[in-house]
C-alpha cells in the first residue's frame, strides 16, 4: 500500500491559545486531527469513550463522554469552560459504520448508527456555539463522507441517511450563526487508512479499491487532519457552510 508521509512539524503557531474539542478523539482522524490542533498552537479536549492511543503533548486531555448522551456532553463541555473559560474549535469526528445490507438493519442498530453520527453531532454542536456566540468567534468541523453525498461502499443505508444528515445540519448552522462570527463546515474523507476502514475492508482490499482513483492511493488519516486544521484556523474565514471533499478523486462533482 502506497504511504504518503506525514509532516514532521508545522512553522505555524496559527492556534495559540485556542481552546479545542475533538469527538471520537481517540483513533483514526480524529486523534489526527486532535495532533494537527495541537501542534498549531491549540489546547484540545479528547472526547470520547476510551483514552486516545497517541496522546504525547501536555496540551491534549481525555475526557471520557458518550456523544450520544445529553448529559454526559452538557458535563463534559462545562468541565472544558470551567477550567479555559472559552471554546473556539469544535471538531465532531465520532462516527460509527457498520456494513449491513438495508433489510438486515435492526431498529436498534439503525438509532445506534443515527444516534452516534447525527445526534452526537447535534448535541455537541448546540453546545458549543452557545460557548463561542459568547466568545464572537467559532470555527465547527463537521465529518460527513463520501456517502454523504453519494451512497456508502462499506456502510449500510443508516450511515449514508446519517452521512447526508451531518451535511444538512452544517448547511443549517452556517447559515444561522455566521452573523456571530461562527463559521460550520463539514468534511468529506473517501477512503482513509483507519482502523475502521480497516476492520471493514481488509489491506488489500482498501488497495485494489483505490487503484481506479485519479490519485491511486488510500488516504491518510494526517490528510484529513490538515484540511480540518485549516479550516478551523483564520485563514478559512470565508468559507462556510462548505462541504469539502478530500478522496483522491474518487468522486468529481
Amino acid at each position: 500500500m502506497t504511504m504518503v508521509q506525514a509532516p514532521t512539524s508545522v512553522d505555524s503557531r496559527e492556534l495559540e491559545g485556542r481552546v479545542a474539542v475533538v469527538t471520537g478523539g481517540a483513533s483514526g482522524m480524529g486523534l489526527a486531527t486532535v495532533h494537527a490542533l495541537a501542534r498549531r498552537g491549540a489546547t484540545v479536549a479528547v472526547f470520547d469513550r476510551v483514552e486516545p492511543s497517541d496522546r504525547p503533548q501536555q496540551s491534549i486531555r481525555p475526557v471520557s463522554v458518550d456523544v450520544t448522551d445529553g448529559d454526559q456532553v452538557e458535563s463534559a463541555f462545562a468541565s472544558v469552560l470551567a477550567e479555559h473559560s472559552r471554546l473556539d474549535i469544535l471538531v465532531n469526528a465520532a462516527g460509527i459504520a457498520p456494513p449491513a445490507t438495508f433489510e438486515q438493519i435492526t431498529e436498534d442498530e439503525w438509532n445506534r448508527v443515527l444516534g452516534v453520527n447525527v445526534h452526537g453531532t447535534f448535541l455537541c454542536c448546540r453546545r458549543a456555539v452557545a460557548a463561542m456566540r459568547t466568545g464572537g468567534w467559532g470555527r465547527i468541523v463537521n465529518f460527513s463522507s463520501t456517502a454523504g453525498k453519494t451512497i456508502s461502499t462499506v456502510g449500510g443505508a443508516h450511515y449514508t441517511t446519517a452521512k447526508h444528515g451531518v451535511l444538512g445540519l452544517t448547511r443549517h448552522l452556517a447559515k444561522e450563526y455566521g452573523p456571530d462570527g461562527i463559521t460550520v463546515n463539514a468534511v468529506c474523507p473517501g477512503l482513509i487508512d483507519t482502523p475502521m476502514a480497516r476492520a471493514l475492508l481488509p489491506a488489500e482490499s482498501l488497495e485494489r479499491a483505490t487503484r481506479s482513483f485519479p490519485v491511486p492511493r488510500v488516504g491518510q488519516p494526517w490528510e484529513v487532519a490538515e484540511l480540518v486544521a485549516f479550516l478551523a484556523s483564520d485563514r478559512a474565514a470565508y468559507i462556510t457552510g462548505a462541504a469539502v471533499d478530500i478522496n483522491g478523486g474518487d468522486l468529481i462533482v
